[in-house]
């Protein structure tokens, strides 16, 4: 693979539509998977077990692998911080569906419905038929919520993949990332509903990489 075809968030561009061609690299390690601006002050979320069993609703049980790794800003408000979760929790959803080659994951539609919901089972579909999973290092930041008169809600967060790969199912080599440093970065525009459950669902979404705004 030339670039990186990581969409945590499962959102599917015209752009991103193409990421999935022109397979082939290596397994060499590019370097480590430490972000710039991972840590350097910038706090981690609660582990997700522990969040959800603060809430007390009954989750899907999500396990990634060692080799992909999702770091997330921790919630700096109490209110957003249902949103926050519950969207981290749609992310680890997508990844954990393409890891497992499931395009009818239980885990994902427990948190996101309608157009959302379509846009992620088809962009799932999309590794499963080229043969390939996830893995490296991916850093979700800058996330910010706006409450809605109507109850929902919509949320905004920059992507960076600079240390993301495609990994071939069978092989287990890893592609050489993301084709140049701006695509890296993807900038994602989401609306959320809460459900019957309290469990805030992506309902509609969109993104743009190689967002100026994210870098």
């Amino acid at each position: 693979m030339t670039r990186s075809t990581r969409l945590a968030a499962a959102v599917l561009t015209a752009s991103a539509a193409l990421l999935l061609s022109a397979c082939g690299g290596s397994d060499d390690d590019k370097g480590n998977d430490k972000i710039a601006g991972a840590d350097t002050g910038t706090k981690k979320s609660a582990s997700p077990s522990s969040s959800a069993a603060a809430d007390g609703i009954d989750r899907p049980e999500i396990k990634l692998p060692k080799d992909d790794k999702l770091l997330f800003e921790e919630p700096g408000d109490a209110k957003e911080a249902s949103v926050l979760n519950d969207n981290r929790e749609f992310i680890r959803a997508t990844d954990d569906a393409i890891v497992r080659g499931n395009p009818k994951s239980s885990a994902l539609r427990f948190y996101a419905k309608g157009d959302a919901l379509k846009v992620s089972v088809d962009w799932v579909q999309q590794f499963v038929d080229a043969g390939q999973s996830v893995s490296g290092t991916v850093r979700y930041y800058n996330r910010k919520v706006t409450f809605l008169k109507d109850g929902s809600a919509g949320l905004t967060y920059c992507g960076d993949e600079s240390k993301a790969y495609n990994k071939d199912r069978k092989t287990g080599k890893r592609s050489d990332g993301v084709s140049s440093s701006s695509d890296a970065y993807v900038f994602y525009n989401l609306h959320l509903e809460k459900d019957s459950k309290g469990v805030w669902q992506a309902e509609q979404m969109m993104s743009k990489r190689g967002a100026q705004q994210c870098r």
